[in-house]
């Protein structure tokens, strides 16, 4: 019997999902040609073995080491702090990383100049990555309202497609509003001052600048706005050159592991997490902590290959704001021999 090729009979919703999967079916046919084409991740770690990977705030080696991962790793990891994305891709420019932990920006970003840091492991979250904070004395009830106000935005880092998301999902455009280019490290501060009108901040500055300039009237856009906007998504992503080695290869696999495991008890033992990281390291009261925490969601810690339609949605929202030279192709972003790894913790 030949195949029917009735598609437009189906009803308005059937149809945009079958051809939804019609359209995927090939995407990750062929990205697991191309896994199937590489050679197998290495499994042997020689001693010395040494990794360096990029930190920021000190979250990842203190959720490393207060988890109990860190003592199990068989190589040498050394953790360097930096602050946003654009400064990690500068340090795996430079070859002074194997490793980082990132959004999801700084992929896209490092693959629109041609640099060659795939993805390794993924986190997903229930919750947003970051949240919309207002300047002391003003009020903003929707997306909507973001219309003629001056936005913080942060160029290859998480928060961009996060604004863009915003305005999209508002139906403004860029010249709805005014966007201001700033360092991600500037953003509390912009917005404190009144610089800005908006800025898009992650945990724990976002609880810090409500609490601490609540008198002044600092506010944010309310959570159920707040929850139209993708939810957050976390990289692990590595030099090509460390994969392209053997041995850092086998102990970035051993990393991936150990990240899923230590992202697990962070949430399976919150008190303890609490007092490792926002007591001890950000100075937070443990109440304020487990707010943040809270509002973190659960994990999940999906496979690489079901995260490339994703990873192209976001590609192409930053491609129509014309912040990328041409529409890249999200396959290309990943290593998808880690899915074996990942689907061992998982199952």
């Amino acid at each position: 019997m030949a195949a029917r090729t009735d598609l437009p009979a189906l009803r308005g919703s059937t149809r945009r999902k079958v051809l939804g999967l019609a359209l995927l079916t090939p995407l990750l046919a062929s990205s697991l040609a191309d896994a199937q084409a590489q050679p197998e991740l290495p499994k042997t770690i020689p001693p010395g073995t040494k990794l360096v990977i990029a930190d920021q705030n000190e979250a990842l080696q203190t959720l490393i080491r207060a988890s109990g991962e860190q003592a199990k790793l068989s190589s040498s990891v050394t953790y360097a702090n930096f602050l946003g994305g654009p400064a990690i891709l500068e340090a795996f420019r430079a070859g002074a990383l194997d490793l980082a932990t990132v959004g999801n920006t700084p992929p896209i970003q490092a693959h629109a100049a041609g640099e060659d840091i795939p993805i390794v492991a993924a986190r997903t979250s229930s919750e947003t990555d970051y949240f919309l904070a207002v300047r002391p004395g003003l009020k903003i009830n929707s997306l909507e309202e973001l219309r003629g106000k001056s936005i913080a935005y942060g160029e290859g880092t998480g928060r961009q497609p996060f604004v863009l998301n915003a305005l999209k999902l508002a139906k403004l455009t860029r010249k709805d509003v005014k966007l201001v280019p700033l360092r991600a490290a500037d953003f509390p501060d912009a917005v404190r001052t009144g610089q800005i009108d908006v800025a898009a901040l992650n945990e724990p500055h976002f609880s810090r600048y409500l609490a601490d300039f609540a008198d002044r009237g600092a506010s944010a856009l309310p959570k159920e706005q707040n929850d139209r906007l993708p939810r957050s998504l976390t990289y692990l992503y590595a030099s090509k050159r460390a994969l392209d080695d053997p041995a850092k290869a086998a102990a970035i696999r051993e990393f991936v592991s150990a990240w899923i495991d230590a992202s697990r008890w962070s949430q399976a033992n919150t008190d303890a997490w609490v007092d490792a990281y926002y007591v001890k390291r950000q100075n937070l009261k443990p109440a304020d902590a487990r707010k943040i925490v809270e509002s973190e969601g659960r994990y999940a810690f999906p496979s690489l290959s079901s995260l490339i339609p994703i990873q192209q949605s976001l590609i192409d929202v930053i491609h129509e704001a014309g912040d990328l030279p041409k529409r890249l192709d999200a396959r290309q972003e990943f290593d998808l021999r880690f899915d074996d790894v990942i689907a061992s913790k998982t199952n």
